[in-house]
């Protein structure tokens, strides 16, 4: 198979490529599911896209991947018209493991093109009529696209939700996804180092974020977010979106960053810390240590076989046995190609922890007087944590 393109920024291996659809159509044939079904439009949670392709889907854009147990996928996204490509057996180098693409000009924004996608989709499943169809991340296909599969020539197709199948296979990371993590998670440090050595009084918290953006872009990152917020001593200040960056900082306050970013090649991870421009009061100071203890309480919870359900039951007794307030959202879960990746630390999870999976956990809680938390990444080994991804030190940085 040719060699990636020298355009692609930071391509995983083939080799890794061929390991990932290789797992993928055993388990498929385990379970008699002659294809599987894919669609993203951003690279946030567009996680199966880039896991099968090596290429993401960006700007709300959709890309719908077709893969077949038996041949070549099929690639549907945005273009001319009428454009069909078929690719050489050994790839171009930079659709690997395609035998076609096919363009059409459709927007979201545009609802008399929603069947566009679809009615070039349907006609790659064609020979699948009387067979199984897999979905992969129905919560991120569109309507119109299942709606004309299931009503025009698949109407007599078995339609299944294939998303766990592949979530199991896609949570469980190689030597090499390990490494981009890796990457990743030093980039992050970087970026944070990089904010906390610039961020003056005067400055907005976005402009502040933006020192993290720009940092992130100079080390191949493709995209991510930046959540921040800053804040008067005695005061909590939750971290929110650009939209809500506006405040300018000030002698004194406090300031919260996370930095949620792909590296290079496409793997997110998270990194979450606090500063102070002057001095931290002792009520930060003791809520802080509390959540580093909550962390390490979690991190002692993630081990091979280990039943999230009750991992995070075991982690909002220990909360309550504290006195503090109860994980009501996600404070820890996997990560990859989406930046929220299965497993998750919650009461719905199904899914076992396994040794290699990396997770990000980031307890958090907030008081009259402060927002308390940190992030960081972990990878799982044969009997628990055997690794801290992110090197960046565990404290509340004082910079006055």
């Amino acid at each position: 198979m040719a060699e990636a393109s020298e355009r692609i920024n930071t391509p995983i291996s083939t080799v890794e490529l061929e390991r990932r659809w290789g797992a993928v159509r055993a388990a498929m044939a385990e379970q008699r599911i002659d294809v599987l079904l894919m669609q993203a439009n951003n690279d946030f949670m567009g996680g199966y896209v880039k896991y099968f392709t090596d290429l993401p889907a960006t700007n709300g854009y959709s890309v719908t991947v077709v893969f077949p147990q038996d041949e070549r996928m099929t690639v549907v996204g945005q273009g001319p018209a009428g454009v069909v490509r078929e690719l050489p057996p050994q790839g171009d180098g930079l659709r690997r493991g395609v035998a076609r693409f096919m363009g059409t000009p459709s927007y979201a924004s545009c609802s008399y093109t929603a069947g566009y996608d679809a009615a070039l989709a349907e006609k790659s499943l064609e020979r699948y009529a009387g067979g199984t169809v897999g979905l992969l991340g129905t919560a991120a296909m569109s309507f119109a696209l299942v709606d004309q599969l299931q009503r025009g020539k698949l109407s007599t197709a078995k339609f299944v939700d294939a998303s766990d199948l592949v979530d199991r296979i896609k949570a469980v990371k190689s030597g090499e996804e390990i490494d981009r993590m890796r990457r990743t998670a030093l980039m992050q440090d970087g970026a944070m180092a990089a904010v906390f050595a610039a961020i003056r009084p005067g400055m907005t918290d976005l402009e502040a974020a933006g020192i993290a953006e720009q940092f992130g872009h100079s080390q191949g990152s493709e995209q991510g977010l930046f959540l921040c917020a800053s804040g008067p001593a005695g005061t909590p200040a939750f971290f929110g979106n650009r939209h809500l960056q506006n405040r300018v900082i000030r002698a004194g306050d406090h300031f919260t960053l996370l930095i949620e970013n792909s590296g290079a090649g496409g793997f997110y991870t998270e990194i979450g810390r606090t500063c102070v421009l002057g001095k931290a009061s002792q009520e930060m100071q003791d809520e802080f240590e509390f959540v580093l203890r909550a962390q390490q309480f979690t991190l002692g919870l993630l081990r091979p076989g280990a039943s999230c359900k009750q991992a995070w039951e075991a982690y909002n007794e220990f909360m309550r046995e504290n006195g503090k307030p109860e994980e009501k959202r996600l404070h820890c879960h996997g990560q990859g190609y989406d930046m929220v990746e299965r497993p998750l630390l919650r009461f719905d999870e199904t899914m076992p922890l396994a040794k290699n999976m990396v997770v990000s956990a980031h307890p958090s809680y907030t008081t009259a007087g402060s927002y308390s938390w940190v992030c960081d990444n972990f990878l799982i080994g044969d009997g628990g944590v055997v690794e801290k991804l992110h090197q960046l030190p565990q404290r509340i940085f004082e910079l006055g």
